[in-house]
């Protein structure tokens, strides 16, 4: 194994109210990545080349000069994306320590502790949530965080907007999360019946997982109003997966850009007590469309720059809502005109 080849020894000083790190720590942290990378990312044939560059460019001394924390995270980052071109595995620095252990971060306490601390500082990835004239819901979502922390913010949103007419749901800096998350968010745009909405290999448990639709979810469901989905260039992972799967289901619209394409779910693993890597252990299958999206991304709808797209896709939600009103009752021709008046604002 790779970690025979470095010294065991850490060093980290301070300089300037900036960690340092030692050549000594460099090599502990590039034997711990090997070793991760070996046993973990999801491709093996893969994983050996990743391990066999980063290896030899180390032996050649091109990471010594790398002594402050973040551009050495920095610099294995760009060499692990350089071989893998996978933008799910990278390096990340930690100016605090960080919980220690071989198994996934996941399965530590302490870890699990700050990451839910920081979910609810982000208020579960839900930017913002607004109803718009036309009666139309406008959700602003930047992440997806694990389900058991997320459950009661999604099933509260859901509710808030269950009588809106239509929904718009940007995902324009929305940069991943968790598969579970995306199914429970997906399960209130469909019926009760169950559907197969994606399916992935995990390589540490060599085993295909499928994820379904609930058939349960608290609260009304959204499932026959028009949906629109607003995507960028930086849209990325589980954010991909929210607008893949609602589109080849045709259940919603995707405007914007052509996302990012990242479709290997992963890990974080500890390296050393200032250096976490994230590693992918996951294939993605979208079982319509028989294929993922990895180095792909999703293609819109409707193609267009993402700074325009909420314009579209509003004017479209509204022209959808007017052409299903029935004018001859009061309460929907006053909401007709509501949309007429916001029709005209936006041209």
């Amino acid at each position: 194994m790779a970690t025979e080849a470095y010294p065991k020894e850490l060093t980290l000083s301070m300089n300037d109210n900036h960690f340092t790190i030692e050549n000594t720590a460099q090599g502990e942290v590039i034997s711990q990545l090997i070793q991760k990378i070996r046993s973990n990312y999801v491709s093996p044939e893969m994983a050996e080349k990743i391990c066999i560059h980063i290896d030899q460019t180390w032996k050649n001394g091109e990471y010594r000069e790398l002594t402050d924390g973040d551009l050495f995270a920095l610099g294995l980052t760009i060499q692990l994306q350089e071989v893998s071109h996978d933008e799910h595995l990278w390096v990340r620095y930690h100016a605090e320590s960080i919980p220690s252990g071989e198994a996934a971060l996941r399965f530590n306490q302490i870890w699990q502790e700050q990451q839910k601390n920081n979910a609810e500082r982000e208020n579960f990835g839900l930017h913002k949530l607004d109803i718009l004239p036309g009666h139309i819901a406008y959700i602003n979502l930047r992440y997806l965080h694990r389900v058991e922390w997320a459950r009661d913010k999604i099933a509260s949103t859901m509710q808030a907007i269950a009588t809106c007419r239509a929904a718009i749901i940007d995902l324009r800096e929305c940069t991943g999360g968790y598969p579970e998350t995306v199914c429970l968010l997906c399960s209130y745009f469909f019926d009760e019946k169950p559907v197969h909405l994606i399916s992935i290999y995990w390589r540490d448990e060599d085993k295909t997982q499928e994820y379904w639709t609930s058939p349960q979810v608290v609260g009304l469901r959204f499932f026959n109003q028009p949906l629109f989905l607003l995507t960028s260039s930086e849209t990325f992972s589980a954010g991909e997966a929210l607008a893949d799967i609602l589109q080849s289901h045709k259940r919603a619209l995707v405007i914007g850009e052509k996302t990012d394409g990242g479709s290997h779910p992963g890990a974080s693993f500890y390296l050393h007590e200032h250096f976490e890597a994230f590693i992918p252990i996951g294939l993605s299958f979208n079982p319509v469309k028989g294929k993922d999206w990895e180095g792909e991304g999703i293609t819109p709808d409707i193609l267009m720059p993402a700074p325009h797209s909420f314009n579209t896709a509003y004017r479209l939600a509204l022209e959808e809502i007017l052409s299903r009103i029935d004018a001859d009752k009061p309460q929907e021709f006053q909401l007709a005109g509501k949309i007429h008046t916001a029709l005209h604002e936006l041209e």
